[in-house]
């Protein structure tokens, strides 16, 4: 069974519209929901971060949706679930560095449970006000795709702490990333039309398959160092191709959208079919 399969029943079985972008849109109240999950040794290890970098990455992970999604951040809640043994200085820290990753945003509640592992899940609210919410949807035959920025960095940075190494640079990009809040405003402040944006968490390569396969459409793409490695946090975006007019800030055209051809997603001539193909990171990936 594979992490998206889990995704396809949990679907059935809500039986609802809100499920199958990062952020869930409830529009009659204004706002954009999304919750992420780290658990230690699966997202990180302890002896690698510190308690202020965890709190950092761990409310940066959030707020990257919500900006993906086109909205503002404007509440977080925090659950934290501890071992017995943590000290105050930990939870000190911790949220010293999800302080700082707010981006405008206010932590407003949470929980803290004992647990044999540290385990945090936080809940990021953004607001719709003066802008238009993406849809990994809407992407349509003749929209460009955009994004900026270099892909790669985080996953060479967590080589480097798997290893031993000490590019503290590319550590850095890992631990702490950056986000792009700036695109993503200056994108959903001025559209009108339909149009799909989703950050590049599970890889570029990801996205651009998720964006086409929920468009039902295919996207042809050049090939991007580092677009098959994670945790980037940057932005990959569907546009018209007449509204690449209104952005100033500096982007790159990296592919099309197109009709539905014989595969989802196209780079530089090779086909994928199936999610599979692509070879990323998944959760329940059986041992063969």
């Amino acid at each position: 069974m594979k992490e998206l399969d889990f995704i396809e029943i949990i679907k059935k079985q809500t039986e609802n519209g809100f499920l199958g972008d990062d952020c869930a849109y409830l529009k009659d109240l204004g706002i954009v929901v999304t919750q992420d999950n780290l658990v230690e040794d699966v997202h990180f290890k302890l002896n690698w971060c510190t308690p202020y970098q965890l709190g950092y990455k761990a409310v940066t992970v959030n707020i990257s949706d919500i900006l993906a999604s086109g909205a503002k951040p404007v509440y977080i809640t925090i659950a934290l679930s501890l071992p017995a043994d943590t000290n105050n200085n930990f939870v000190e820290e911790f949220y010293k560095g999800a302080k700082s990753a707010l981006r405008g945003a206010e932590i407003i509640g949470g929980d803290i449970t004992g647990a044999d592992k540290v385990f945090i899940s936080i809940t990021a609210i953004g607001s719709d006000k003066g802008r238009k919410i993406s849809s990994r949807k809407s992407a349509k035959p003749g929209y460009v795709i955009i994004s900026k920025g270099k892909f790669g960095e985080s996953s060479l940075g967590l080589e480097e702490l798997m290893h031993g190494g000490n590019r503290k640079d590319l550590i850095k990009a890992h631990l702490e990333p950056e986000l792009e809040e700036e695109f993503a405003f200056e994108i959903s402040e001025k559209i009108k039309e339909d149009y799909a944006m989703m950050d590049t968490s599970d890889g570029l390569a990801d996205a651009l398959f998720k964006i086409a396969q929920a468009s039902g459409v295919t996207i042809s793409a050049r090939y991007i160092e580092g677009m098959f490695g994670a945790e980037d946090y940057k932005l990959v975006a569907a546009l018209p191709k007449e509204f690449l007019k209104e952005i100033k800030t500096e982007y790159n055209i990296i592919g099309e959208v197109i009709e539905r051809s014989d595969c989802i997603l196209e780079i530089e001539g090779k086909k994928y079919k199936t999610y599979d193909e692509l070879g990323l990171f998944n959760h329940f990936k059986e041992d063969v």
